[in-house]
Formats: C-alpha cells, structure tokens, sequence
C-alpha cells in the first residue's frame, strides 16, 4: 500500500503548497507564496519519478498530477502576480492574469493528449517552469528590489507572452538525452541573459540564481527553436 502511498502524498502536497501560496497571497506574505509554488516544484518532480521507481505509475495519478499542477503553476503565480503589482493596470491586469492561468489549462491539457505523440522535447514552456519564472522574479523583486514602476506595461506583457509561450511550439529540453541538438549561439545567447541577471540581482544572488535558472531556460528555447528553424531552412536552400 505503500508504494501508492508515497507518490500520491507527494502529488497532494503539490496542491497543498498550491493552495498555501494563494492563502499566502491573500494575506500579503508574497515571499512566502513565492516560496510555496517553489517547494510544489519540488514535489511534483518527485511524485513522478517516485512512481516509477515503485512501478505505480498510473492514468489516476497522471490526472491528478496535471489538476495539482494547474492549482501550483497556473492559478496560484497568476493571482500572486495580480496581487503584487498587475493590479495597478486595472482590467488589463485582470486579463493578464487570467492568460497566464488559462494558457497553462491549455497547455497541460495538451500535454495529456500528445503524450504519445511528441518525444524528446516539451513542446510548450513547461507549466512548472512558467509558475516558477513568475515566483522567482517576484522573490527577485521582494528582495533587490526591483522598481516595477519603471517598467510599467511590460510587466503584464511579459506575463502574457510567458503564457503564450506554455501553448507556442517552441520545443524545449526534457532533459532525458533524447531531445533536439542544443545549437552553440543559443547557448552562448542564453548564458549571457543569465549572466545579465545575476550582475542585476547580484545583492540578492540566491534569488537571482533561482530567476536565472527558469529565464534562462525559457530563452533558450525561444533562441534554440529559432536558430533550428534557420538552419533547416538553410539546409533545404542547399539541396
């Protein structure tokens, strides 16, 4: 018993630090809701792995984990989001937000279907990542601190294009082995956004870290498609 015990803890506690992020929102502990959307990171990278590693991986726990997720990574960032700064634009904060959470329920429902269908890749920004990308610059924020006003509409735009990027095409790393080749000039691209970061963050280097990590990770994509784009069209003009 259990081996179903365990992972299906570990996939609840992913809708437990969901929900205390959204409490935590409630009561202006953006810190902490930032941190718990973190830590439901962690337990849904274990739940997975757990249940292969006990052979009970099963449709029942698939479900559960993509309903979790859009708890964590969907709901959650997008009303802490709205919370801490988007709700100075007024309704175009609210359909700022409102992208981001329905963006990920497009992009988890996708990936239910497309299981057997894509391999080697994400096709779409991960919902984890894209929660993730949201708390960490908030923590980022919190702790610099970041003057927000300063960059005014592109805030809410950014929260709309990394929604966008959870439903794009743009292939990402799945970090089995099997994915795309990773093309040098995205990677060099890539490291120096996150060098970029790290000077910015620099009296905050845990938490600039931690941005890093998922900005980098969503850029390298975006460049990686590209650059791929490029080189098969290259390659067909030579033919």
């Amino acid at each position: 018993m259990y081996r179903t015990l365990i992972p299906n803890m570990l996939t609840s506690s992913n809708l437990v630090f969901g929900m205390c992020s959204i409490i935590s929102t409630f009561n202006g502990s953006f810190f902490v809701a930032a941190v718990c959307i973190i830590l439901a990171m962690i337990a849904d990278g274990l739940d997975g792995r757990v249940a292969r590693f006990f052979g009970v991986s099963s449709d029942f726990g698939r479900e559960m984990d993509s309903l979790c997720d859009l708890v964590s990574f969907g709901v959650a960032p997008a009303m802490l989001m709205y919370v801490f700064y988007l709700h100075v634009f007024g309704y175009f904060g609210w359909v700022a937000a409102i992208m981001f959470a329905l963006c990920g329920a497009l992009r988890l429902a996708r990936f239910n279907v497309n299981t057997d269908v894509v391999h080697g890749y994400f096709m779409g920004l991960p919902i984890p990542a894209g929660g993730c990308l949201i708390s960490t610059f908030i923590m980022l924020c919190i702790v610099v601190p970041l003057d927000l006003n300063s960059l005014g509409i592109i805030v809410p735009l950014a929260v709309m294009a990394v929604g966008y990027l959870m439903v794009s095409k743009v292939r990402y790393p799945d970090f089995k082995g099997k994915g795309e080749k990773s093309h040098v000039l995205s990677l060099i691209l890539s490291a120096a956004v996150g060098i970029a970061v790290l000077i910015v963050g620099k009296n905050a280097i845990f938490n600039a870290i931690l941005f890093d990590v998922f900005i980098t990770y969503a850029v390298f994509g975006i460049l990686n498609t590209t650059v791929s784009l490029f080189s098969t069209a290259g390659e067909a003009d030579n033919i």
